[in-house]
């Protein structure tokens, strides 16, 4: 894998910093040296990458280089007045990062939205990617939920944001505290963040929705795949990722019971094995 020959200054995992990318002020996180792992979150109301990934990139930064970057429309990056939200923009505003720090090649662990964007970056140029993880991700056969139905309604609340943490994200009622509650729904209430989200998935003018990939288009991903699911996983069944891993020429699945769309927060030590396991990265 080849990585950036650029002077690299690790961010605060938590703080993370900003840069530049084709005009739009993009928050990120960076940790860790080494072989570079990008991480793509998902597109729940109130996601940011550190919320996503912040028991993940600790982890891999102990063995790689791990980034991940608030998409754009979401988090702390900049939302610009004429952007319209699509797969297409989401997937080059991610090329645009990867340009902007100078990463030639990259792994990608991708949740849910996340996973459908590394979905498109392999379509787009297989050259700069090694290995893919896909966790929770829509694929072939996706349908509408309940659950993805429930993150569509979301209307910013405390209560609001309890219960679909609680009904649709984790199995264990426990993991949802009133902390990780606040921190979402805050996010979820920030600033633009709810009329952004709204603007994605409901306005004709943009096609946030629109993230169906073809039995051809799958077939063609050739990179090595790990598909990574949540056995009662409500928003994207784990049928999906069944019907993926028939489908991709060199791909694993692993399930994880007694789980939801959360994997990564619902068995953190767990997946965090897994990955840096497939990744090549330990030892």
């Amino acid at each position: 894998m080849t990585t950036s020959t650029a002077s690299h200054s690790p961010t605060d995992l938590v703080d993370g910093a900003f840069i530049d990318v084709r005009g739009t002020s993009t928050h990120y996180h960076d940790v860790g040296s080494g072989t570079p792992v990008l991480f793509l979150h998902g597109s729940g109301p109130g996601v940011s990458a550190y919320a996503n990934w912040q028991h993940a990139l600790p982890a891999v930064a102990a063995h790689a280089r791990a980034l991940a970057l608030d998409i754009v429309g979401f988090g702390h990056t900049e939302r610009p007045a004429d952007v319209r939200y699509s797969l297409r923009t989401w997937t080059d505003h991610v090329w645009g990062f990867l340009d902007a720090l100078g990463l030639e090649k990259v792994s990608i662990v991708g949740n849910s939205l996340g996973g459908r964007i590394a979905l498109q970056m392999a379509e787009d140029d297989q050259d700069r990617l090694d290995r893919l993880v896909l966790m929770g991700a829509p694929g072939v056969g996706m349908t509408m939920t309940k659950g993805l139905e429930a993150l569509r309604a979301y209307e910013p609340s405390p209560e609001a944001m309890r219960d679909l943490l609680r009904g649709h994200f984790a199995v264990d009622p426990d993991l949802i505290t009133d902390e990780l509650v606040q921190i979402r729904y805050e996010a979820s209430a920030a600033p633009g963040a709810h009329e952004a989200y709204r603007l994605m998935f409901f306005h004709p003018d943009h096609a946030g929705g629109q993230l169906g990939i073809t039995e051809e288009q799958v077939r063609a991903v050739t990179r090595p795949t790990l598909l990574v699911h949540g056995r009662e996983d409500s928003i994207v069944p784990v049928d999906v990722a069944l019907t993926m891993l028939r489908l991709l020429p060199n791909a694993d699945l692993h399930v994880f019971a007694g789980c939801g769309h959360w994997t990564q927060i619902e068995r953190a030590g767990d997946f965090n094995d897994v990955i840096v396991q497939y990744l090549g990265l330990a030892g």
